[in-house]
């Protein structure tokens, strides 16, 4: 490789106002180097589960299933199967991981001044010793560089994660999967590292071409025929059972919005039955998912598992790209939400609640001060997830603290989680939300609101503490 170092600033995310800026990297050394709590993720636990897992390919490691980066290379033109992006029609996709490679240095680029270009260029740097910033002419030379260190055995999953200093790792799991991976964590050790998330929306979504299929997994897993809503919540609360045992902490809920309406036991009947003949109507749908967050606030509320829910999202918003690769290919658009009137009915029933808990996402930040804050700065069950997807960057995390901390306090959010299936990439995201974090109580100790003591606490919480408590792995 050439004879340019790479190095990124070790004042990122720090304001340019020398008072903020010293009293930033005062607080950040209080916090960089403590052990990672990932509490909510996509990261697959096969790779942890087998001893000798392997990332594969750069191209396998930091371009193919990562939609955070193939996406913007989608939005110019490059095409995700040359991307090797898996179709799931048939149609072929490029499979020379070089040509991959070299088609996402050509376009490097395009990440500058993204919090994505921050993460590649961190954990390129920082985990894989890269010393040139890439480009087209460089690609391949890069490319031999990683694929010799991926080689090397304190290049594994598992010897990353200790390098990481990963604490806890929490994946996301349908209700039909068979807990495998984690079952065999747990025989090998690693019981309370890794644990598994109840994410029930495939048995849900009635409008889900795969929800008839999904239903029987989900009866065979239980053990018993749905064939009502009393005997599919009954399955339900088996599988949750069944995730509990295996160390879960948490579900994890997708809505286009956070309606939640109560049916009675005969329309979720019908409903279900008109589902079960292939004649659910779109509306139907959305009644039912309405119905089902309050009766999954019920469960949360008895078998203690906290209450994710994911809102404000058009998801596979393009029908030629969910058509021939599938979901979760980058495609999910922001929409409007309505907090307050949509959660009423499920905060009247179980906000006031010690036992519940419900942590809320949303890709609408117009509502982090017009209703999340005053929520959660009202509402004992209610805690703000960090900014989600599009906003997990250094001023989406800013306008997020500036907006929601002055109604709903600092203790009522539920720190940060990395949202993330790429594994390399968690330690750079966090340190961001360290970074930003520290940087934000800089700001408030330069300007008089908090004084350099509480700054010191608030730190720490930010890093580690309110994740602990609000996912109740103290």
């Amino acid at each position: 490789m050439g004879t340019t170092t790479w190095r990124l600033s070790p004042d990122r995310c720090f304001d340019a106002d020398p008072a903020q800026r010293e009293q930033a990297r005062e607080l950040y050394s209080l916090v960089k180097d403590l052990s990672i709590l990932s509490p909510h993720g996509h990261v697959d636990p096969a790779l942890l589960a087998n001893p000798n897992a392997a990332f594969g390919t750069p191209a396998d490691l930091l371009i193919v299933p990562d939609h955070y980066v193939f996406r913007l290379l989608h939005s110019q033109g490059v095409a995700l199967a040359d991307l090797g992006v898996p179709s799931r029609d048939g149609t072929p996709v490029e499979t020379d991981h070089r040509r991959i490679w070299q088609r996402f240095a050509d376009h490097f680029f395009l990440f500058r001044g993204t919090p994505t270009g921050l993460w590649l260029s961190d954990e390129l740097t920082s985990v894989f010793e890269v010393e040139e910033k890439l480009n087209g002419a460089n690609a391949q030379a890069i490319y031999d560089h990683l694929e010799t260190r991926l080689a090397r055995p304190e290049f594994t999953p598992r010897a990353l994660w200790t390098r990481f200093r990963i604490e806890e790792l929490c994946t996301t799991d349908p209700a039909t999967s068979t807990l495998a991976d984690h079952l065999a964590l747990r025989d090998q050790g690693w019981g309370g590292r890794v644990r598994p998330t109840f994410r029930p929306d495939a048995v849900v979504n009635l409008a889900d071409p795969q929800w008839g299929g999904n239903m029987e997994r989900l009866g065979t897993l239980a053990g018993m025929d749905i064939v009502d809503h009393a005997s599919y919540i009954r399955a339900l609360e088996t599988r949750r059972a069944s995730f509990k045992q295996a160390g879960a902490v948490a579900t994890d809920h997708a809505a286009r919005t956070p309606h939640t309406e109560r049916l009675s036991p005969r329309e979720a009947d019908q409903l279900l039955g008109r589902a079960f003949r292939g004649e659910a109507m779109p509306e139907d749908a959305a009644r039912f998912t309405a119905h089902m967050l309050i009766e999954f606030a019920r469960m949360s509320a008895e078998d203690g598992l906290v209450m994710q829910l994911h809102v404000g999202s058009f998801r596979d918003h393009s029908d030629v790209v969910f058509q021939r690769f599938g979901p979760d290919k980058g495609a999910d658009i922001p929409v409007r939400t309505n907090w307050t009137e949509g959660l009423r009915t499920v905060l009247n029933a179980y906000g006031n609640d010690p036992r519940f808990r419900l942590i809320l996402f949303t890709l609408d930040e117009s509502t982090y001060s017009r209703e999340l804050a005053p929520l959660a700065g009202f509402y004992p069950a209610v805690f703000l997830g960090p900014p989600w997807w599009f906003f997990d960057s250094v001023q989406g995390m800013n306008r997020f603290l500036d907006s929601v901390i002055e109604t709903a306090g600092l203790y009522n959010l539920a720190g940060f989680n990395d949202d993330t299936r790429a594994f390399c990439s968690i330690p750079a995201r966090h340190d961001v939300w360290r970074r930003v974090s520290a940087n934000w109580l800089a700001g408030q100790v330069v300007r008089g609101l908090i004084d350099r003591e509480d700054a010191a606490e608030m730190v720490l919480e930010c890093a580690q503490g309110l994740a602990r408590r609000a996912y109740r792995l103290v």
